[in-house]
């Protein structure tokens, strides 16, 4: 009986020990993913800031600038793309809103991003786009892979269309999480008039024949999870200006939009209980289960060993019945 209970002992044993790693190398990468139909909006906002007048072609200062950032999973070309790219894909349709202090429209940027959905590495796919403008991303946006390691990432910038490390700048505690921050400096670059202009008749061509030319810099800023890859905060201290404007404005340089964009503090606080969540069904699989997996196993193999060992032990001796009486011989 005890040799039977062993082999089952071990037998369970082998299972623990084999489920450890197929849940961290085969079921992780295989399982874990953005979901295609996400939807998510995030509030930043800077205050005070300077905001160019464009009825009166001044730069002013404000109390607030609104940026509403908006992403939603487009599921039916997710589905579309990926019978083609043959895996998993998710394609985001994003719009950065950008709302004066009385609220109207003063940019808004469309956007579409696809990528793998376990990796997060961009997969360029036609209606891949920036503003109307095909793009072909290289790095990631937006977010981090799973499990972020400690080291420069090639970032895309929608600004300029173009991508460039983002440095990692070591590790740090934000609001009791443990996160790894990365900074990028985009220097002073040439960038596309945005297509939606604040004042109806004022059109990205119309602008460009008067040899205005847009010109923009920024230092961005992202405290990431390392084991979801989302960013729990970001900040941007951003600058935009029109050049060679004397002939029409008066002046050769005028700031268009300047200010240190944060992150609402409400929504600072929905994001971070979000990740947290998605934080702990992320460790479940490579990390909770199999180190549980691998102390069950050892926990049932000595078992296992030991009820084998005892098996093994000669049985003790009976006890000894009464001593027979003397036989003695006849007279």
């Amino acid at each position: 009986m005890r040799r039977r209970a062993s082999l089952v002992l071990l037998a369970f044993a082998v299972f623990f020990a084999a489920m450890a790693p197929t849940l961290r190398w085969y079921v992780f990468p295989r399982v874990v993913k953005i979901p295609s139909n996400q939807y998510q909006v995030t509030v930043l906002e800077a205050k005070p800031a300077t905001l160019l007048n464009y009825s009166t072609f001044k730069a002013e200062k404000v109390d607030k600038i609104t940026i509403v950032q908006t992403l939603k999973g487009n599921v039916e070309e997710s589905r579309r793309i990926e019978r083609d790219a043959g895996r998993d894909v998710v394609v985001w349709d994003s719009l950065s809103y950008v709302a004066g202090p009385d609220g109207k429209m003063v940019s808004k940027i469309p956007e579409r991003y696809i990528f793998d959905a376990h990796t997060q590495d961009p997969v360029n796919a036609t209606g891949e786009m920036v503003d109307g403008d095909p793009v072909r991303r290289a790095g990631i946006e937006f977010k981090w892979p799973f499990l972020v390691e400690k080291r420069d990432y090639q970032y895309f910038d929608a600004q300029t269309r173009t991508s460039a490390p983002i440095h990692y700048k070591g590790t740090r505690t934000f609001r009791g999480m443990e996160v790894y921050y990365f900074e990028q400096t985009v220097p002073w670059t040439r960038v596309p008039m945005p297509k939606s202009m604040p004042i109806k008749g004022i059109t990205p061509d119309l602008l460009a024949k008067t040899g205005l030319t847009r010109w923009y810099t920024t230092r961005r800023m992202f405290w990431i999870d390392p084991v979801t890859g989302a960013p729990v905060n970001g900040e941007e201290i951003h600058k935009e200006e029109l050049r060679n404007a004397k002939a029409l404005m008066g002046q050769d340089t005028i700031t268009v939009f300047a200010g240190h964009v944060k992150m609402r503090e409400d929504y600072v606080e929905s994001v971070g209980e979000l990740v947290k969540s998605n934080r702990l069904m992320v460790l479940m699989v490579v990390s909770y289960l199999p180190w549980t997996f691998t102390v069950l196993a050892l926990l049932l193999l000595a078992l296992a060993l030991w009820l084998e060992a005892r098996s093994r032990r000669p049985e003790p001796d009976a006890r000894p019945g009464p001593a027979p009486d003397p036989v003695t011989a006849p007279a």
